[in-house]
């Protein structure tokens, strides 16, 4: 797919690819009408009225080494000409495949981009401690309709220089560093244990991972304002337990009863699903979003704390230190911090402060 977007005579191969991989899949949103009569144009036009952005990163770059990000619209599609500002004082545009390459900074210990609606944070490793990875590690389960981290040995910055396939068939390369890729499946690939293989100049390795779909049932009872209901998110690819993080994104519509951003735990077995209380406030469109919620990495979520306990208020300083200092010594505790972190971070503003936090939340 994308890796071969800089080689001229087939543009207009991989243009199509892009269609038919990218709709919808950066994110899982469901939109559905609690009023009766709303056509599905109707429904999406009210989500789609408010213009963000969203950036992706590998999750880690390494020092003075090239670096590659993408950035999504709001429609879910890979968008070219975004000014991307970062925190090293470059900014960068993407092309017209939505990527952009970049010069990771020679010093410092994390760098954040911006861009219209979005501020995202990767860590800086130096490069003479990093070293490239000599394993090849990938997350045991993968949505189809999510992007997921690579990591491993001989990678490249320029994204464009790596290819990845997922059981023969092509993945795109949304964002890379020497130790990082960030991938999205082909939406048509099968659920099921998946051989992955990376190519880059020099290198081929292989790894395996679970694909999981992840599919709605409409509310039950149906949704009306102020009686309760509840979701059902059904897992096709996998009859493991699985952690699904599932995000309120309208919760003027609709609210979660156990909170807007919680973690559902599916049943497991052939019929595979988790289950979400939750309470319609008012007539009217709602969305939400469900993915496979990441193993717990309590040093990354510490390190994150670290960089951004200078940025903190005055009043809030202390509580970052030791939130850092809690996963560092006992990282088993990391249900507590972030439930700590979910309170701090829906009082805080955008900006780079916000952005280590939420860097640090989703770590855990």
């Amino acid at each position: 797919m994308i890796q071969s977007a800089h080689k001229h005579g087939r543009n207009r191969r991989v243009t199509h690819t892009f269609a038919r991989a990218i709709v919808c899949a950066l994110v899982a949103i469901f939109l559905i009408a609690l009023t009766q009569g709303k056509s599905p144009a109707q429904t999406q036009s009210s989500v789609l009225t408010t213009w963000s952005v969203t950036i992706v990163l590998p999750p880690r770059i390494m020092a003075a080494h090239p670096a590659t990000l993408a950035v999504f619209g709001v429609d879910g599609k890979l968008a070219p000409g975004v000014v991307v500002a970062l925190s090293n004082g470059e900014g960068v545009t993407t092309d017209r495949t939505g990527r952009a390459v970049f010069m990771a900074p020679a010093a410092g210990d994390y760098l954040i981009a911006r861009a219209s609606g979005s501020t995202v944070a990767t860590f800086v490793d130096p490069a003479e401690e990093s070293s490239e990875p000599q394993t090849v590690t990938v997350p045991p389960v993968v949505s189809v309709r999510d992007n997921f981290w690579i990591c491993g040995p001989g990678l490249r910055g320029n994204a464009a220089e790596d290819g990845v396939t997922i059981d023969g068939q092509i993945a795109i390369v949304l964002a890379a560093s020497p130790e990082c890729l960030m991938v999205l499946p082909d939406t048509n690939a099968p659920p099921g244990n998946a051989s992955i293989t990376v190519d880059a100049p020099g290198v081929q390795w292989k790894t395996d991972t679970t694909l999981v779909s992840l599919q709605f049932d409409s509310p039950n009872p149906p949704l009306k304002p102020g009686q309760k209901s509840r979701l059902t998110v059904r897992v096709h690819g996998s009859r493991d337990r699985l952690a699904l993080a599932v995000q309120n994104q309208t919760p003027g519509v609709m609210r979660f009863l156990h909170g807007d951003s919680q973690e559902a735990m599916t049943s497991g077995g052939e019929s595979n699903a988790a289950q979400v209380e939750v309470q319609a406030v008012t007539s009217g469109d709602f969305s939400f979003r469900a993915r496979v919620a990441p193993e717990p990495e309590a040093a990354n979520a510490a390190r994150y704390l670290r960089d951004a306990a200078p940025l903190a208020p005055k009043e809030s300083r202390h509580a970052i230190e030791n939130m850092a200092q809690k996963l560092a010594h006992r990282p088993q505790s990391y249900q507590s911090v972030r439930l700590q972190l979910n309170q701090i971070t829906s009082k805080t503003m955008a900006g780079d402060f916000k952005a280590l936090l939420d860097a640090a939340r989703a770590s855990l």
